[in-house]
């Protein structure tokens, strides 16, 4: 037998809603799964439909009918872009486990192939700006669910990303009630003060764009090989987070604060055995404190796996926020001379039902009801404003002709500056 899912009771009740074709005539709906991955079992916390894409008009009868009987129609790109988005919504510990497709019974064959076209798209997509490593104890397999709208039979399919020829795999798909109840919370909180400098600054913004990647590349190494400390203490990676737990008690969501103290001398893995000298037109500098959190479902979840979640969160949340940054230079650009600019804020909104929160990005332009609307358009889910916690990072007010003093780091938020050099 192949890996087994167990899944949230909530989310048989959103897929048995999701129906095809849909209001828009549309003869599939696509969408992912997001949750946890153990080495024993994956856990299934939410399922998301991919949004509807806006076009203009309904488009051609013929290609109408074409989708009746065909997935050819089906937007690939669009689905991996949603997904982009999603997985920056995704706290430590959270990912997307893979996608389901729901069709009408005509289309059930062509439905394993398109599942794993989406499977591979999908993780490339994603995988493309991560900045950690994947390790030997990390899953590689993606689930792949098809739905037939008049049966309701589910088809469970694994496949493995790290080869491109993997066949399907059958795999035990089961729900449960209470899978997102009692998951462990660590939280933490880290500063950032890094100076990157940018080669060549009259072609911005694609070498400063890859300039900043190499530059948190550096970091992220940094992250990577920190020590990191539950509440204060350093235990040894085998130790479970959660000591002392009777057998068969009920579990019980706990706090953790994870710290993690980076190494003053750099990495084997970054450091060079020759020094280069190259010239700098300008240079970015990235400072300001960010919160990070993640998720843990078991009880006997070990310090290791509890570093490696917090870890990539902190990667992640950075780079999610330089990622925004370089997008608005892509459209706006820069003039010469210093800017400065706040970064969006990390914000986080509770699941209905659930003690599982995802995240957003506020922009400091933005209100609350853009990111309600974020959040029902992205994942939706219905989020009343008073749902989301805007609290856990401040807001960073720039004025003008006022230099940046040092106590600014104090704040929750983050901020780059770029500065040219004549």
């Amino acid at each position: 037998m192949g890996r087994g899912y167990i899944v949230e009771n909530m989310v048989e009740k959103y897929l048995s809603s999701l129906q095809a074709p849909d209001s828009t005539g549309t003869s599939c709906v696509t969408g992912l799964l997001i949750g946890q991955s153990t080495s024993q079992r994956d856990l299934v916390a939410l399922a998301v439909r991919t949004p509807q894409r806006n076009t203009d008009g309904q488009g051609s009868p013929s290609i109408n009918r074409r989708a009746w009987i065909s997935l050819d129609h089906l937007d690939v790109e669009w689905v991996t872009e949603h997904a982009r988005q999603v997985s920056r919504m995704l706290p430590g510990g959270l990912s997307i486990l893979g996608v389901f497709l729901v069709t009408v019974p005509e289309l059930s064959k062509e439905a394993q192939n398109i599942l794993r076209q989406l499977i591979f798209a999908v993780d490339k997509h994603i995988s493309k700006g991560r900045l950690w490593s994947l390790t030997n104890e990390d899953v590689t397999e993606k689930v792949a669910l098809h739905i037939c709208t008049e049966t309701r039979k589910t088809v469970c399919r694994t496949f493995d990303i790290r080869d491109p020829k993997s066949s399907a795999k059958p795999a035990d798909w089961k729900y449960q009630l209470g899978v997102c109840t009692s998951w462990q919370v660590l939280t933490c909180s880290v500063g950032l003060d890094l100076l990157i400098p940018v080669l060549d600054m009259r072609v911005l913004p694609q070498d400063m764009e890859k300039c900043m990647k190499e530059g948190l590349k550096i970091w992220a190494k940094q992250i990577e090989v920190g020590l990191c400390l539950i509440n204060g203490k350093i235990l040894a990676d085998e130790t479970e987070i959660v000591a002392g737990q009777k057998k068969n008690a009920k579990p019980v969501q706990q706090t953790f604060q994870a710290q993690i103290l980076i190494p003053m001398a750099e990495p084997p893995s970054v450091q060079t055995s020759t020094v280069l000298v190259k010239m700098c037109s300008g240079s970015l500098s990235l400072k300001g404190m960010v919160h990070c959190r993640a998720y843990l479902q078991s009880n006997k979840s070990r310090v290791k796996d509890a570093a490696k979640v917090i870890k990539r969160d902190i990667i992640n949340t950075v780079s999610s926020r330089v990622e925004m940054f370089l997008e608005d230079l892509l459209m706006e650009g820069v003039d010469n001379g210093s800017v400065e600019q706040v970064l969006p804020r990390r914000v986080f909104a509770s699941l209905p039902g659930m003690t599982l929160c995802v995240c957003d990005y506020m922009f400091p332009d933005e209100c609350l009801s853009d990111v309600s609307d974020r959040l029902k358009e992205l994942l939706d889910w219905d989020m009343p404003e008073d749902s989301i916690d805007t609290s856990q990072e401040a807001i960073i007010v720039l004025r003008k002709n006022i230099p940046i003093k040092s106590d600014m780091l104090k704040s929750n938020g983050l901020f780059p500056s770029i500065d040219t050099i004549d």
